[in-house]
């Protein structure tokens, strides 16, 4: 698995195959993008959170360069702290250790390249399968919001979680 900068012209029309349906979307970007994924709309958020918070989004890849999962990464200065969002996984890549990988080249980027102390990110209760990755590659809970999030008739606990430099 490598690690290179989102390209929205080669990147967007994979990538947005990966949210089926308004829940999984929910789950993933908090209703951030429109659903469905719009490439327009994905665009601007994305340059609207790189703004703001210095987000910049990444692809990882297989060894053949096809794009198997996403996510952006910012550096609060201040904090010296850095932010994964909206991570994501190609479905038919998930239960294969990809997330895991992913994480860790991620965290190795943060770390090693941009100097981070901790990486913290939020994932909610109810994607069950994203925090049990989170929490194989070190990540633990800081904080837990309770119903921080409402989807129809569900309301969701969101999780802050943290790993610190070792």
């Amino acid at each position: 698995m490598r690690l290179r900068p989102y390209i929205s012209c080669r990147d967007f029309d994979l990538i947005k195959n990966w949210v089926p349906d308004e829940r999984t979307h929910a789950m993933w970007c908090a209703k951030r993008f429109g659903f469905p994924i719009e490439k327009d709309n994905f665009d601007n958020v994305l340059s609207e959170l790189a703004v703001k918070y210095a987000d910049c989004p990444f692809v990882a890849t297989d060894d053949n360069g096809v794009p198997i999962g996403f996510f952006c990464y910012s550096l609060n200065i201040e904090t010296n702290e850095g932010m994964l969002k909206f991570v994501i996984v190609d479905p038919a890549q998930r239960g294969k250790g990809v997330g895991k990988e992913l994480l860790r080249l991620a965290l190795k980027y943060a770390f090693d390249i941009t100097k981070a102390d901790a990486v913290q990110l939020n994932v909610f209760s109810e994607n069950t399968a994203a925090v049990k990755c989170y929490e194989g590659v070190g990540f633990t809970e800081k904080r837990t919001d309770v119903d921080a999030f409402g989807l129809e008739n569900e309301m969701w606990d969101r999780h802050n979680m943290v790993i610190k430099r070792q």
